[in-house]
């Protein structure tokens, strides 16, 4: 759980997941400073919260070196990473290991799908949320429908078996839905009802950080593409002369 400031919400947000999640887990939250507001009311929550514990993100800052640290700081054979400021359902948490349980590789929580809902936000940013993610489905063939949402379940040797190329911002989430999509890894998902922050402020760069996600909007497109050309070159007779038998 990546934070930056959230004193406000992570209160909250740790009691109701200890409260509703039943899978055994531990809670690993990622700063960057000391001076993190967070940090003083998680250490005071950690004495009640044996499964709290706070890990400094030593590769930089920004939320993705927070949420790389935190992927490399953890031993679990299911890695959840999820926001600090309330927008996440943590009730979804027992199905989303559930279903990994069953042999997923990656379980996204999606807006998109039956049952699922995204409450608030900027508009622009839900329309090319919902554009990216469904067009990834359709066109692109990716299992899921929300890959942009960093809501997301993996397993362990999944993540061990791909290297992290993204450089910013939340694309952490369509970077690894992309590499499991062309990998031929399983994903699923599970419906899930995102909520906007009612509380602190949101490090979303919208501007900054839409042609990260068009990185790999065109990296999963040049995938398929050279899977077709493989494929067609496959189906391609040999080359030579006629090597029937003589009449």
């Amino acid at each position: 759980m990546p934070v930056y400031n959230e004193a406000d919400n992570i209160r909250l947000v740790l009691e109701r997941l200890a409260t509703i999640v039943a899978t055994p887990h531990e809670i690993v939250i990622v700063y960057d400073f000391d001076e993190d507001t967070t940090v003083p009311v998680v250490r005071e929550l950690m004495a009640e919260m044996p499964a709290v514990r706070l890990h400094r993100n030593e590769l930089g800052p920004g939320v993705l070196n927070a949420m790389k640290a935190g992927i490399a700081a953890t031993r679990a054979p299911l890695v959840l990473v999820s926001m600090a400021d309330g927008s996440d359902d943590l009730s979804d948490v027992d199905r989303m290991v559930a279903t990994a349980r069953l042999g997923a590789d990656l379980v996204a929580a999606s807006r998109y799908v039956r049952g699922g809902r995204q409450i608030g936000g900027p508009a622009l940013k839900r329309t090319l949320s919902r554009a990216a993610g469904l067009s990834l489905h359709w066109l692109g063939g990716v299992p899921i429908h929300d890959p942009t949402n960093n809501f997301k379940l993996y397993r362990r040797e999944f993540l061990e078996s791909v290297t992290i190329e993204s450089s910013g911002g939340f694309e952490l989430a369509i970077e690894l839905s992309v590499k499991a999509t062309l990998g031929g890894r399983r994903l699923a998902e599970v419906p899930t009802i995102w909520r906007d922050r009612t509380a602190g402020e949101s490090n979303f760069k919208l501007r900054a950080w839409l042609p990260l996600y068009l990185r790999w909007y065109l990296h999963l497109y040049r995938g398929r593409l050279s899977d077709l050309a493989r494929r067609s070159r496959a189906r391609l007779p040999a080359r030579g002369g006629d090597h029937s038998d003589p009449m």
